[in-house]
């Protein structure tokens, strides 16, 4: 593998730019990539970066080692936590899921082991979800007298349905990949081996499109799953007005016409 490009030197997470592919790699494979305070919030630097470079078109967000992803939370750092506190850190959590889901940019979370409370909620934010076959998944909060504090109650019955949902995050039980995609909570299965490559093999195919055509869908899925279709539809008319006032519509509809292949600026 190269030398990335560029490295943002965080302690709990590495990041780094190689072309136009963001990558966020959770980096504390002694205790499982579990996630204390530093995680986030160098999490939370990573991503904010990714989206503010115009360079970066898309972020893959993954564990370090074999064995986790991201096995939920420092139980050692939130066991005596004060309410107040509990809920400060869980809003901390909250805002960079929020971060990720509306970055503006492709973010594929390709889960490489555990996947486990905020594990499995950060994975959820990500615009597409790729696993290895050893990938595990579950929201097992309830087991230690609490519950899904990152968005684990609003986003896993979106992508699941509500049924399949409140059978994870009530039972606690934690499911292997193939499980998980048959549910829909993943977009793919795939070997170990290939994890990074499908990830990269997807984004580079996003990438390919026109950057603000992608940015805008986005938002119009995000924002159109939390009102009524017929207010989801007033807000794909407008975005879609807004790509069609852009330099890559034209550039897009003529390459088109003239049978080759665009080149998109993203403006």
């Amino acid at each position: 593998m190269s030398s990335p490009a560029f490295a943002l030197k965080f302690e709990n997470v590495v990041y780094e730019k190689k072309g136009p592919i963001a990558y966020v790699t959770f980096n504390r494979p002694k205790v499982l990539n579990a996630l204390n305070g530093k995680t986030i919030s160098e999490l939370k630097s990573a991503f904010e970066d990714a989206r503010d470079d115009s360079a970066v078109r898309g972020v893959i967000l993954t564990g370090a080692g074999d064995k986790a992803f991201a096995a939920g939370a420092d139980i050692g750092e939130m066991a005596n936590n004060t309410a107040l506190e509990a809920e400060e850190a869980t809003r901390r959590g909250q805002k960079v899921t929020e971060l990720i889901e509306n970055l503006g940019k492709p973010v594929v979370a390709a889960v490489n082991g555990f996947a486990l409370g905020g594990g499995c909620e950060l994975a959820m934010a990500c615009t597409i979800r790729v696993a290895a076959e050893t990938a595990k998944f579950g929201q097992p909060e309830v087991k230690i007298g609490i519950m899904p504090g990152y968005g684990g109650t609003q986003r896993l019955p979106r992508l699941v349905g509500r049924g399949r949902a409140l059978q994870l995050i009530l039972s606690g039980e934690v499911i292997a990949a193939q499980e998980a995609y048959r549910i829909g909570l993943v977009n793919e299965v795939v070997p170990n081996a290939n994890l990074i490559a499908r990830a990269e093999a997807i984004l580079k195919q996003i990438i390919s499109n026109a950057p603000v055509g992608v940015k805008f869908s986005i938002e119009a899925v995000n924002k159109g799953l939390d009102t009524s279709v017929a207010e989801g539809l007033l807000i794909e008319a407008s975005l879609f007005a807004l790509c069609a006032s852009t330099e890559d519509k034209k550039e897009g509809t003529t390459a088109f016409l003239e049978k080759r292949a665009p080149q998109f600026k993203g403006r």
